[in-house]
């Protein structure tokens, strides 16, 4: 397994204290981790997930918007983080299209001190009915 960048050791290190949902996606688009308030939202453990490659956790993690239709990718916040290299953010359901929970989520690119891309810090948090 290749060394993580420093900002993204700093980043999980931040997101296993923190009481919201965080999720980490790294500079190539694979999930890299997420705390365990994420694990009550996404329903499952980091640990029985584990790190990912972007193919794997996007077909597992199914983002819909209000109608329920899936969302593309250029809709996707963590994607257009990865891409575009800039923040966004989005309301949609996680989980199948009439289930699943209601989030806003919001994706911030990390960058190292010369300015090289790392990869995003994405914290979500589930919507009141």
């Amino acid at each position: 397994m290749a060394q993580q960048p420093l900002e993204m050791i700093l980043a999980r290190q931040l997101a296993e204290h923190l009481a919201f949902p965080v999720v980490l996606i790294g500079a190539d688009g694979s999930l890299a981790f997420y705390n365990e308030p994420a694990e009550h939202v996404l329903g499952v453990r980091f640990e029985e997930f584990g790190a990912l490659p972007y193919d794997d956790w996007s077909q597992r993690v199914q983002p819909f918007d209000e109608h329920g239709r899936p969302l593309a990718a250029e809709e996707r916040p963590l994607l257009i983080a990865v891409r575009e290299r800039r923040p966004s953010h989005a309301r949609l359901r996680l989980g199948a299209a009439g289930g699943g929970r209601d989030v806003e989520i919001t994706a911030i690119p990390l960058e190292s001190q010369s300015g090289e891309f790392q990869g995003i810090f994405a914290i979500f948090w589930e919507q009141s009915a």
